[in-house]
């Protein structure tokens, strides 16, 4: 990345990472930003108006550097019989639940009018997930100043990224919470462990690599700056900051203690949360079909939401969720990173210092 890049400009190397579905608010963007790391906006299922008014609230909000977030669509390949079958499950509980269903399909989340935003609106960066922009599509954001990044899961996925033209790579282990950023299908593809996955594409780019995945403290994001990232991307450790969106019943479950696991359940792509009752009864039969399977839950995880019900929507979150902080302002987060990075990197050098003092 070129000098003066938005890297440079970050007090602490930390972004927030986009959480579509309501987490993500201008607030909280503009809190991270303000704070000294990076805050992004999520444009995941709203409209290309909605996410241009987000925008505009964070410039209202701070002058500091900015993201927004956008899902690349894939093809529609579900297949229809397994669909069908799921459909009728869905519809099975949602009526024993007594919540409607919506109809399974397949849309493009408005991604020309997004980019379209992107390039009028010029943020600092542009990051995408589940895919990666053509060449074009990344040439006239860059030209118009805003940085590409682009999620990763495996390194084929970063040779690919770089070769569009992207600026940096966000790259995603495993541990991660929510929709994992899989190009296309994904099927057995992008299992690999954050700090295994950050050496295996330090391998194949040079680009700058921003790491995300079960990071909830700065021990853990001093790792990933030593073992080469430029920054810690970190969603499931704002979940419960004042200015998050996160609905009563999630901030309640990030409380508990029960396990995470990747599932299809809610989305129809692999995403991991707190295991539920919905997951539990129905992980094991839904098909690869997003965004058909999120439009057809999403009458039921509303209605969940609104009853306050933790077992019945997507309780996203990585692996390390116990260990975020509750009911706390963003800043406050971003400052006790800033603080346990320094004192982990300091730590490290003096034993590093210490191991070769000895070995003399």
């Amino acid at each position: 990345m070129a000098a003066g890049g938005v890297l440079d400009q970050l007090r602490v190397p930390v972004v927030q990472a986009p959480m579509a579905g309501g987490p993500s608010t201008p607030a909280l963007a503009a809190a991270v930003s303000e704070a000294g790391g990076l805050g992004f906006v999520a444009s995941g299922y709203r409209s290309a108006a909605a996410v241009a008014a987000d925008i505009a609230a964070v410039r209202a909000a701070t002058s500091r550097p900015f993201g927004v977030n956008v899902f690349v669509p894939s093809p529609d390949r579900a297949d229809r019989v397994l669909l069908a079958g799921y459909v009728e499950r869905v519809q099975r509980e949602a009526m024993a639940y007594g919540s409607p269903t919506g109809e399974a399909v397949w849309s493009d989340d408005a991604w020309a009018e997004k980019l379209a935003v992107l390039t009028a609106e010029r943020p600092a960066v542009a990051s995408f997930a589940f895919g990666c922009p053509t060449p074009e599509e990344i040439g006239r954001l860059r030209d118009v100043g805003v940085e590409v990044w682009v999620t990763v899961t495996e390194p084929e996925e970063a040779e690919r990224a770089a070769a569009a033209g992207g600026t940096a790579l966000a790259v995603q282990g495993v541990e991660a919470g929510a929709h994992r950023g899989t190009f296309g299908d994904d099927d057995g593809v992008g299992e690999v462990g954050l700090l295994t996955l950050l050496r295996l594409v330090a391998r194949v780019t040079d680009l700058p690599l921003v790491a995300g995945g079960g990071l909830c403290d700065g021990a853990g994001v001093a790792a990933v700056l030593v073992a080469g990232a430029r920054a810690a991307q970190l969603g499931t450790a704002f979940l419960d900051t004042l200015e998050a969106g996160t609905s009563p019943a999630h901030r309640a479950a990030l409380r508990g203690g029960r396990r995470t696991m990747l599932t299809r359940a809610f989305s129809g792509r692999r995403a991991r949360g707190i295991v539920n009752g919905f997951l539990a009864r129905n992980g094991a039969f839904a098909p690869s079909a997003y965004p058909h399977v999120n439009s057809l839950t999403a009458p039921l995880r509303a209605a969940a939401r609104e009853r306050d019900d933790p077992e019945m929507f997507n309780l996203w979150a990585g692996q390390a969720y116990t260990a975020i902080d509750h009911a706390v302002p963003a800043a406050v987060v971003v400052e006790r990173l800033a603080r346990e990075i320094d004192e982990a990197l300091l730590r490290a050098s003096i034993m590093s210092r210490v191991d070769h003092s000895s070995s003399r």
